[in-house]
């Protein structure tokens, strides 16, 4: 299905305009939702109770307002609300240029695609280009959705990418966990090191690893409605902080392990139960298999 946008903006740097569109980058597929419900297998549907006076309150009568002291608000019309709200600008007007590894991922929010609009095709990757040969990103300012954000803009494998950015009281200070710092060895260094090397990788690819958690919970529920008893997974005690280890010691097991632990991997797989092998199958897979009975809908 094609990709459907969601705003149409322009970028503005200099005197240099650049239509684009706005698409979303990312969608949740993790989490795997439960319904509430009544002893009787009916849905429950959510009210809200005023405090008080005890009563159901309908959406009609709902109102909003600001607290300004304990329990005291002020209370907004629909109408000074929305003259609250930052008045929407089809623009993202670019501040700054800076080397991209300047932007510390914690500040990174939620990220999009850019696209080129009607007749922003060469300025549109005239940017792009620019970024990705210089190495620099651009910090801009974007209003949406009755808030300024700041925003980076960067050059992708195939394209321009807007990503939302914290401001800096939206980030907590990892300076307040007065993290201690204990010199080491450089020989527990080098040891180090070497594991580090045996397990590095050239990049990240994403499609090589899969939501496991997710997977277990979803074979779980296949057998609860094939009217199987849920099995309890296995429990892993956390470690309490007091046990001491010798560290030089497990830095050298744990660059025996990765070849011990592909062995046993290759093992395991081909000693794997077809049920087992079958909890493995895609979120799509099981949905297309799954009878329409189970939705609880009338098809049309």
């Amino acid at each position: 299905m094609a990709a459907r946008s969601i705003a149409s903006l322009s970028i503005h740097f200099g005197l240099v305009s650049i239509p684009v569109k706005v698409y979303a980058a990312t969608e949740s597929k993790s989490a795997v939702s439960f319904n509430l419900l009544h002893r009787c297998g009916s849905r429950l549907r959510q009210q809200y109770v005023c405090q008080q006076e005890g009563v159901v309150v309908e959406r009609a009568d709902m109102v909003k307002g600001y607290e300004f002291e304990k329990d005291k608000y002020v209370v907004f019309t629909p109408e000074e609300l929305k003259a609250l709200e930052d008045t929407p600008q089809p623009t993202i007007d670019i501040v700054a240029f800076v080397p991209e590894a300047a932007v510390d991922p914690i500040y990174y929010d939620k990220p999009y695609y850019l696209g080129p609009d009607k007749r922003g095709a060469k300025p549109y990757s005239l940017l792009a280009e620019a970024l990705r040969t210089t190495g620099k990103c651009a910090l801009a300012k974007w209003a949406w959705k009755g808030k300024q954000y700041m925003v980076q803009l960067r050059a992708g494998a195939d394209g321009l990418i807007l990503q939302q950015l914290l401001y800096a009281d939206e980030v907590r200070a990892m300076a307040d966990l007065h993290v201690e710092t204990v010199e080491v060895s450089g020989a527990e260094l080098a040891l180090a090191q070497q594991l580090v090397e045996q397990y590095a990788v050239a990049d990240y690819d994403p499609a090589a690893y899969e939501d496991e958690e997710k997977q277990r919970v979803l074979a779980q529920i296949e057998r609860k409605i094939a009217g199987q008893q849920i099995t309890v997974a296995p429990t892993h005690e956390a470690p309490t902080g007091t046990e001491v280890v010798d560290l030089m010691e497990a830095l050298r097991q744990s660059i025996a392990r990765p070849s011990a632990d592909k062995a046993m991997a290759q093992t395991d797989t081909a000693s794997q139960p077809p049920a087992r092998r079958t909890a493995k199958r895609s979120e799509s897979e099981r949905a297309a298999a799954a009878p329409t009975k189970r939705t609880g809908k009338k098809q049309a």
